[in-house]
Protein backbone atom coordinates (compact mmCIF):
# COMPACT_ATOMS: atom_id res chain seq x y z
CA UNK A 1 0.00 0.00 0.00
CA UNK A 2 2.52 2.57 0.85
CA UNK A 3 3.89 2.36 -2.94
CA UNK A 4 0.53 2.91 -4.22
CA UNK A 5 0.16 5.95 -1.87
CA UNK A 6 3.37 7.67 -2.45
CA UNK A 7 2.22 7.37 -6.35
CA UNK A 8 -1.48 8.57 -5.46
CA UNK A 9 0.63 11.26 -4.00
CA UNK A 10 3.12 11.94 -6.23
CA UNK A 11 -0.02 12.46 -9.39
CA UNK A 12 -1.44 15.00 -7.04
CA UNK A 13 1.81 16.81 -6.62
CA UNK A 14 1.94 16.91 -10.20
CA UNK A 15 -1.76 18.14 -10.96
CA UNK A 16 -3.57 15.42 -12.07
CA UNK A 17 -5.16 14.46 -9.08
CA UNK A 18 -8.63 15.47 -7.94
CA UNK A 19 -9.79 16.30 -11.31
CA UNK A 20 -13.07 14.55 -10.72
CA UNK A 21 -15.40 14.40 -13.69
CA UNK A 22 -18.67 16.00 -12.99
CA UNK A 23 -21.56 16.72 -15.69
CA UNK A 24 -22.85 20.20 -13.89
CA UNK A 25 -26.53 19.02 -13.81
CA UNK A 26 -25.49 15.88 -11.37
CA UNK A 27 -26.19 16.92 -8.22
CA UNK A 28 -29.72 18.97 -8.97
CA UNK A 29 -30.92 16.18 -10.82
CA UNK A 30 -29.96 14.19 -7.72
CA UNK A 31 -31.69 16.07 -5.53
CA UNK A 32 -34.78 16.11 -8.20
CA UNK A 33 -34.70 12.27 -7.39
CA UNK A 34 -33.28 11.61 -11.05
CA UNK A 35 -30.84 8.28 -11.14
CA UNK A 36 -26.89 9.15 -11.38
CA UNK A 37 -24.80 6.70 -13.60
CA UNK A 38 -21.02 6.76 -13.96
CA UNK A 39 -18.96 6.58 -17.38
CA UNK A 40 -15.79 4.77 -17.96
CA UNK A 41 -13.83 5.12 -20.39
CA UNK A 42 -11.77 2.64 -20.33
CA UNK A 43 -9.35 3.88 -23.30
CA UNK A 44 -8.22 6.33 -20.35
CA UNK A 45 -7.53 3.80 -17.35
CA UNK A 46 -3.74 2.88 -16.57
CA UNK A 47 -5.02 -0.10 -13.89
CA UNK A 48 -2.38 2.61 -11.34
CA UNK A 49 -5.40 1.10 -8.86
CA UNK A 50 -5.36 4.95 -7.08
CA UNK A 51 -9.45 4.70 -7.13
CA UNK A 52 -8.59 1.43 -5.27
CA UNK A 53 -6.68 2.93 -2.49
CA UNK A 54 -9.36 5.65 -2.37
CA UNK A 55 -12.36 3.28 -2.15
CA UNK A 56 -11.07 1.51 1.03
CA UNK A 57 -9.27 4.85 2.92
CA UNK A 58 -13.24 6.52 2.08
CA UNK A 59 -15.14 3.45 3.31
CA UNK A 60 -12.58 2.12 6.18
CA UNK A 61 -15.18 3.00 8.98
CA UNK A 62 -18.09 0.51 6.78
CA UNK A 63 -16.24 -2.71 7.03
CA UNK A 64 -17.07 -4.92 9.09
CA UNK A 65 -14.91 -5.56 12.67
CA UNK A 66 -16.45 -9.81 13.21
CA UNK A 67 -16.53 -11.09 16.30
CA UNK A 68 -14.88 -14.36 16.97
CA UNK A 69 -14.85 -17.24 17.76
CA UNK A 70 -17.95 -17.67 15.30
CA UNK A 71 -20.59 -20.02 16.18
CA UNK A 72 -21.39 -23.03 14.48
CA UNK A 73 -23.87 -23.25 11.85
CA UNK A 74 -26.13 -25.32 10.89
CA UNK A 75 -26.79 -26.71 7.85
CA UNK A 76 -23.10 -27.13 7.95
CA UNK A 77 -23.37 -26.42 3.86
CA UNK A 78 -23.49 -22.57 5.20
CA UNK A 79 -20.00 -22.10 4.69
CA UNK A 80 -18.14 -19.30 7.63
CA UNK A 81 -16.71 -16.57 5.06
CA UNK A 82 -13.78 -14.97 6.84
CA UNK A 83 -12.05 -12.05 4.99
CA UNK A 84 -10.91 -10.24 7.83
CA UNK A 85 -7.08 -11.33 8.19
CA UNK A 86 -7.28 -10.48 4.51
CA UNK A 87 -7.66 -7.20 4.17
CA UNK A 88 -5.48 -6.21 1.83
CA UNK A 89 -6.51 -8.54 -0.96
CA UNK A 90 -7.17 -6.26 -3.95
CA UNK A 91 -7.30 -8.83 -7.25
CA UNK A 92 -11.12 -9.37 -6.22
CA UNK A 93 -14.11 -8.14 -4.86
CA UNK A 94 -14.46 -8.50 -0.60
CA UNK A 95 -16.46 -7.12 2.07
CA UNK A 96 -12.88 -5.18 2.63
CA UNK A 97 -12.32 -4.46 -1.06
CA UNK A 98 -15.73 -3.39 -3.42
CA UNK A 99 -13.27 -2.09 -6.30
CA UNK A 100 -10.36 -4.08 -8.21
CA UNK A 101 -8.84 -4.26 -11.39
CA UNK A 102 -9.49 -6.52 -14.13
CA UNK A 103 -6.93 -6.35 -16.59
CA UNK A 104 -7.19 -8.15 -20.62
CA UNK A 105 -4.37 -8.52 -22.88
CA UNK A 106 -6.34 -8.87 -26.48
CA UNK A 107 -5.15 -8.65 -30.03
CA UNK A 108 -8.21 -6.86 -32.05
CA UNK A 109 -7.94 -4.59 -35.29
CA UNK A 110 -4.45 -5.70 -35.72
CA UNK A 111 -2.85 -3.85 -32.40
CA UNK A 112 -2.08 -5.56 -29.23
CA UNK A 113 -4.28 -3.99 -26.01
CA UNK A 114 -3.91 -3.50 -22.66
CA UNK A 115 -7.18 -2.66 -20.83
CA UNK A 116 -7.92 -1.98 -17.51
CA UNK A 117 -11.29 -2.35 -16.32
CA UNK A 118 -12.36 -1.04 -12.22
CA UNK A 119 -14.85 -3.75 -11.36
CA UNK A 120 -17.81 -3.14 -8.57
CA UNK A 121 -21.42 -3.12 -8.32
CA UNK A 122 -23.13 -1.63 -11.69
CA UNK A 123 -25.95 -0.75 -9.87
CA UNK A 124 -28.73 -1.77 -11.73
CA UNK A 125 -31.86 0.01 -12.95
CA UNK A 126 -33.74 -3.07 -11.99
CA UNK A 127 -31.81 -4.79 -9.56
CA UNK A 128 -32.35 -8.66 -8.53
CA UNK A 129 -30.14 -8.19 -5.66
CA UNK A 130 -32.46 -5.38 -4.18
CA UNK A 131 -35.76 -7.39 -6.00
CA UNK A 132 -35.30 -10.95 -4.25
CA UNK A 133 -33.78 -10.03 -0.98
CA UNK A 134 -36.58 -11.74 1.52
CA UNK A 135 -35.60 -9.60 4.38
CA UNK A 136 -36.03 -6.38 2.60
CA UNK A 137 -31.97 -5.47 3.51
CA UNK A 138 -30.70 -4.62 0.06
CA UNK A 139 -32.74 -1.62 -1.79
CA UNK A 140 -32.54 0.64 -4.64
CA UNK A 141 -32.27 4.75 -4.09
CA UNK A 142 -34.18 7.02 -5.89
CA UNK A 143 -30.70 8.85 -7.21
CA UNK A 144 -30.17 4.74 -8.74
CA UNK A 145 -27.79 4.08 -5.79
CA UNK A 146 -28.11 -0.29 -4.71
CA UNK A 147 -27.46 -0.46 -0.70
CA UNK A 148 -27.43 -3.08 0.96
CA UNK A 149 -28.61 -2.62 4.78
CA UNK A 150 -26.00 -4.02 7.10
CA UNK A 151 -28.05 -2.82 10.33
CA UNK A 152 -30.47 -5.75 9.27
CA UNK A 153 -29.14 -7.86 7.02
CA UNK A 154 -28.55 -11.54 8.21
CA UNK A 155 -26.09 -12.72 5.33
CA UNK A 156 -27.86 -15.26 3.33
CA UNK A 157 -26.17 -14.52 -0.16
CA UNK A 158 -29.40 -14.15 -2.01
CA UNK A 159 -28.04 -11.32 -3.22
CA UNK A 160 -25.13 -13.20 -4.35
CA UNK A 161 -27.02 -15.39 -6.49
CA UNK A 162 -29.58 -13.88 -8.04
CA UNK A 163 -26.71 -11.27 -8.95
CA UNK A 164 -25.76 -11.87 -12.77
CA UNK A 165 -22.47 -10.50 -11.84
CA UNK A 166 -22.22 -11.96 -8.66
CA UNK A 167 -20.94 -9.44 -6.51
CA UNK A 168 -22.28 -9.02 -2.97
CA UNK A 169 -19.64 -10.65 -0.36
CA UNK A 170 -19.92 -12.01 3.10
CA UNK A 171 -18.33 -11.35 5.91
CA UNK A 172 -19.18 -14.25 8.44
CA UNK A 173 -19.24 -12.68 12.62
CA UNK A 174 -21.02 -9.69 12.19
CA UNK A 175 -24.59 -8.52 12.10
CA UNK A 176 -28.06 -9.12 13.53
CA UNK A 177 -27.87 -13.30 13.40
CA UNK A 178 -25.56 -13.38 15.85
CA UNK A 179 -28.65 -12.04 18.34
CA UNK A 180 -31.06 -13.62 16.41
CA UNK A 181 -30.63 -17.02 15.39
CA UNK A 182 -27.05 -17.03 15.71
CA UNK A 183 -26.17 -21.22 14.11
CA UNK A 184 -29.41 -21.05 11.97
CA UNK A 185 -29.96 -17.32 10.00
CA UNK A 186 -27.56 -16.45 7.73
CA UNK A 187 -23.99 -16.82 8.54
CA UNK A 188 -23.21 -12.68 8.48
CA UNK A 189 -23.20 -9.84 6.29
CA UNK A 190 -23.37 -9.06 2.48
CA UNK A 191 -20.80 -5.86 1.45
CA UNK A 192 -20.58 -4.36 -1.95
CA UNK A 193 -20.03 -1.18 -3.62
CA UNK A 194 -22.97 1.62 -1.80
CA UNK A 195 -21.18 4.22 -4.38
CA UNK A 196 -20.18 6.25 -1.87
CA UNK A 197 -23.96 7.48 -0.77
CA UNK A 198 -23.53 9.39 1.97
CA UNK A 199 -20.67 11.68 0.00
CA UNK A 200 -23.22 11.61 -2.55
CA UNK A 201 -25.84 13.50 -0.45
CA UNK A 202 -23.12 15.61 0.69
CA UNK A 203 -23.04 17.39 -2.48
CA UNK A 204 -19.66 15.44 -3.46
CA UNK A 205 -18.81 12.94 -5.75
CA UNK A 206 -17.43 9.32 -4.97
CA UNK A 207 -14.18 8.94 -3.77
CA UNK A 208 -12.86 6.57 -6.68
CA UNK A 209 -14.11 9.05 -9.22
CA UNK A 210 -12.15 12.07 -7.29
CA UNK A 211 -8.83 10.07 -6.92
CA UNK A 212 -8.90 8.98 -9.94
CA UNK A 213 -5.96 11.50 -11.79
CA UNK A 214 -6.26 10.70 -15.17
CA UNK A 215 -10.67 11.19 -15.42
CA UNK A 216 -11.79 8.02 -16.14
CA UNK A 217 -15.05 7.91 -14.67
CA UNK A 218 -17.89 10.73 -15.30
CA UNK A 219 -20.98 10.80 -13.58
CA UNK A 220 -23.81 12.54 -14.13
CA UNK A 221 -28.06 12.01 -14.95
CA UNK A 222 -28.14 8.82 -16.66
CA UNK A 223 -29.79 9.85 -19.89
CA UNK A 224 -26.81 12.45 -19.98
CA UNK A 225 -24.19 9.51 -19.05
CA UNK A 226 -25.80 7.20 -22.03
CA UNK A 227 -25.92 9.91 -24.81
CA UNK A 228 -22.15 10.74 -23.84
CA UNK A 229 -21.61 7.14 -24.14
CA UNK A 230 -22.66 6.76 -27.54
CA UNK A 231 -20.71 9.90 -28.34
CA UNK A 232 -17.59 8.69 -27.15
CA UNK A 233 -17.95 5.58 -28.37
CA UNK A 234 -18.71 7.09 -31.84
CA UNK A 235 -15.64 9.23 -31.63
CA UNK A 236 -13.02 6.34 -30.37
CA UNK A 237 -15.00 4.03 -32.27
CA UNK A 238 -15.49 1.63 -29.30
CA UNK A 239 -18.10 -0.50 -27.42
CA UNK A 240 -20.32 0.06 -24.75
CA UNK A 241 -21.25 -2.18 -21.60
CA UNK A 242 -23.80 -1.56 -19.47
CA UNK A 243 -26.48 0.24 -21.25
CA UNK A 244 -28.50 -2.75 -21.92
CA UNK A 245 -26.86 -5.83 -19.96
CA UNK A 246 -29.26 -7.09 -17.02
CA UNK A 247 -32.14 -4.66 -18.17
CA UNK A 248 -29.33 -1.80 -18.00
CA UNK A 249 -27.20 -0.45 -15.37
CA UNK A 250 -26.11 2.76 -14.01
CA UNK A 251 -22.71 1.84 -14.64
CA UNK A 252 -21.68 2.17 -18.16
CA UNK A 253 -17.84 1.41 -20.08
CA UNK A 254 -16.64 2.05 -23.23
CA UNK A 255 -13.70 0.71 -24.55
CA UNK A 256 -12.14 0.52 -27.96
CA UNK A 257 -12.01 -2.95 -27.33
CA UNK A 258 -15.43 -5.55 -27.92
CA UNK A 259 -16.30 -6.88 -24.83
CA UNK A 260 -16.79 -10.59 -25.47
CA UNK A 261 -13.15 -9.97 -26.46
CA UNK A 262 -12.36 -8.67 -23.26
CA UNK A 263 -14.55 -11.39 -21.08
CA UNK A 264 -12.74 -13.96 -22.67
CA UNK A 265 -8.73 -12.24 -21.59
CA UNK A 266 -10.02 -11.19 -17.96
CA UNK A 267 -9.45 -13.82 -14.95
CA UNK A 268 -13.02 -14.73 -13.62
CA UNK A 269 -14.48 -16.79 -10.34
CA UNK A 270 -15.42 -16.04 -7.05
CA UNK A 271 -14.92 -12.57 -6.65
CA UNK A 272 -14.12 -11.74 -10.43
CA UNK A 273 -17.09 -10.85 -12.39
CA UNK A 274 -17.40 -11.89 -16.12
CA UNK A 275 -18.25 -9.21 -18.99
CA UNK A 276 -21.13 -11.17 -20.39
CA UNK A 277 -24.00 -9.71 -21.74
CA UNK A 278 -26.27 -11.21 -19.24
CA UNK A 279 -30.30 -10.73 -20.08
CA UNK A 280 -32.63 -8.91 -17.95
CA UNK A 281 -33.11 -11.29 -14.45
CA UNK A 282 -36.49 -10.39 -13.67
CA UNK A 283 -37.78 -10.43 -17.28
CA UNK A 284 -38.24 -14.32 -16.75
CA UNK A 285 -41.55 -14.92 -15.64
CA UNK A 286 -40.38 -17.40 -13.02
CA UNK A 287 -38.47 -14.59 -11.26
CA UNK A 288 -40.82 -11.77 -11.72
CA UNK A 289 -43.34 -13.58 -9.59
CA UNK A 290 -41.06 -14.32 -7.37
CA UNK A 291 -40.19 -10.49 -6.84
CA UNK A 292 -44.08 -9.46 -6.42
CA UNK A 293 -44.57 -11.78 -3.96
CA UNK A 294 -41.13 -11.31 -1.92
CA UNK A 295 -42.25 -7.24 -1.79
CA UNK A 296 -44.82 -7.18 0.45
CA UNK A 297 -43.33 -9.91 2.66
CA UNK A 298 -39.48 -8.34 2.50
CA UNK A 299 -40.80 -4.75 3.38
CA UNK A 300 -42.78 -6.51 6.75
CA UNK A 301 -39.75 -8.68 7.22
CA UNK A 302 -37.56 -5.04 6.89
CA UNK A 303 -39.34 -3.15 9.35
CA UNK A 304 -39.44 -6.14 12.32
CA UNK A 305 -35.99 -6.56 11.93
CA UNK A 306 -35.37 -2.50 12.09
CA UNK A 307 -37.80 -2.90 15.22
CA UNK A 308 -35.89 -5.65 16.98
CA UNK A 309 -32.34 -3.73 16.01
CA UNK A 310 -33.70 -0.73 17.58
CA UNK A 311 -34.82 -2.51 20.75
CA UNK A 312 -31.10 -4.22 20.79
CA UNK A 313 -29.57 -0.31 20.78
CA UNK A 314 -31.52 0.83 23.37
CA UNK A 315 -30.95 -1.87 25.91
CA UNK A 316 -27.30 -1.66 25.01
CA UNK A 317 -27.24 2.03 25.55
CA UNK A 318 -29.17 1.47 28.90
CA UNK A 319 -26.37 -1.34 30.13
CA UNK A 320 -23.93 0.97 29.20
CA UNK A 321 -25.50 4.11 31.51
Amino acid sequence: MPTKLSRRNFLKSLGLGATAAVMPSTFAAAARGEELATLLDLSKCVGCENCVYACKEVNQDKFPEPEKPFPTMYPSRVPVQDWSDKREVKDRLTPYNWLYIQTAYVDYGGQSWEIHVPRRCLHCQNPPCANLCPWGAARKQDNGIVRIDEAICLGGSKCNKVCPWHIPQRQTGVGLYLDLLPSLAGNGVMYKCDRCFDRIAEGKVPACIEACPFDVQTIGPRSEIVAEAHRLAEKMPGFIYGEHENGGTNTLYVSPVPFDRLNAAVQQGAGQPDLEPHPDMLSSETNLAKAMLIAPVAGLAAGALHAVRLVQNETKEDTDD
